[in-house]
């Protein structure tokens, strides 16, 4: 049925999105333009570009460079005091079937993203990793997705993408795939996704996997 299993990062293997609200809500407020968490629940699944624009537009003001490096550096900080796994993430890498092929599709860049593999520990679990750095259209343009299944050698058609995010399985979905949403911060509208689940191994079970 599948020959490959692809899956976003943020919020669907590793628990960074609360991370990240919680630094970006401190970031904001260190650089005088406080903002509230349903703003930067519109930036989840965004990659760095376009929330830089979505930023701008919403405090024009605001010193992004300063701000970049405030957040980088609370985030960094929260990641080193340890890092967890989404639930299901270990007992699913460990049990799928092993002749499938996998890969991390993530909208975040290549030194970020390696670092967060590394340090959740996951790095032998895949064969590729693909990032905003090697696409020219992020997410939910179905780039990213398209790229990883070349490179695994497979149809889009026969991966099965784990997503948390609208964006994200917008850009699995429109690049073919068979798409399980596990929403994580933010509910799922199921509009995008074949099947919509509370956890990692609740999706696998009903695409079938298991």
């Amino acid at each position: 049925m599948y020959d490959a299993l692809l899956f976003d990062l943020d919020g669907t293997l590793i628990d960074t999105e609360t991370v990240a609200m919680a630094s970006g809500l401190q970031a904001f407020a260190a650089v005088g333009h406080p903002v509230d968490v349903d703003f930067l629940h519109r930036l989840i699944g965004v990659d760095q570009p376009t929330s830089a624009q979505l930023i701008r537009s919403h405090r024009p003001a605001i010193d992004l460079a300063a701000l970049d490096a405030a957040w980088r550096t609370g985030f960094r900080a929260r990641l080193d005091a340890g890092l967890d796994l989404k639930p299901g993430t270990s007992e699913l890498l460990a049990t799928a079937p092993g002749h499938l092929h996998r890969a991390v599709v993530t909208s975040s860049g290549r030194t970020e993203a390696h670092r967060k593999i590394g340090l959740a520990g996951l790095a032998p679990a895949f064969q590729t990793v693909v990032t905003v750095d090697d696409v020219t259209r992020a997410k939910p343009d179905p780039e990213p997705y398209l790229l990883a299944a070349r490179l695994l050698g497979v149809a889009p058609s026969r991966c099965l993408v784990f997503e948390d995010s609208e964006t994200g399985a917008e850009a699995a979905h429109r690049a073919g795939c068979i798409v399980v949403q596990v929403p994580d911060i933010l509910p799922a509208s199921g509009r995008w996704a074949h099947h919509v689940a509370a956890d990692l191994m609740a999706g696998a079970r009903l695409a079938g996997l298991f």
